[in-house]
């Protein structure tokens, strides 16, 4: 186990209703993470995800290590 920081924006934040938190996860991957998180919060169906952790882009395969900060961007529309 391991604690991570996550910080959530737009749809994300409304559905988990906070916009950051720490909490111990036994997630290997961002990826692993986010699925977690859509189990816990019923995040909607997202055709793409992005993911920045300890402030640089990064890949849902990234493995997370201790103390990580990470943003979940779900895809934004506007106009």
């Amino acid at each position: 186990m391991k604690t991570v920081t996550i910080e959530y924006f737009a749809v994300l934040r409304e559905c988990a209703g906070q916009h950051q938190e720490c909490l111990s996860t036994s997630a290997l991957t961002a990826g692993e993470l986010f699925k977690e998180l859509e189990k816990r919060y019923g995040f909607p169906e997202l055709n793409s995800i992005k993911v920045a952790i300890n402030d640089e882009f990064s890949t849902l395969n990234t493995p997370l290590t201790e103390g990580d900060i990470i943003v979940f961007i779900p895809p934004v529309a506007g106009g």
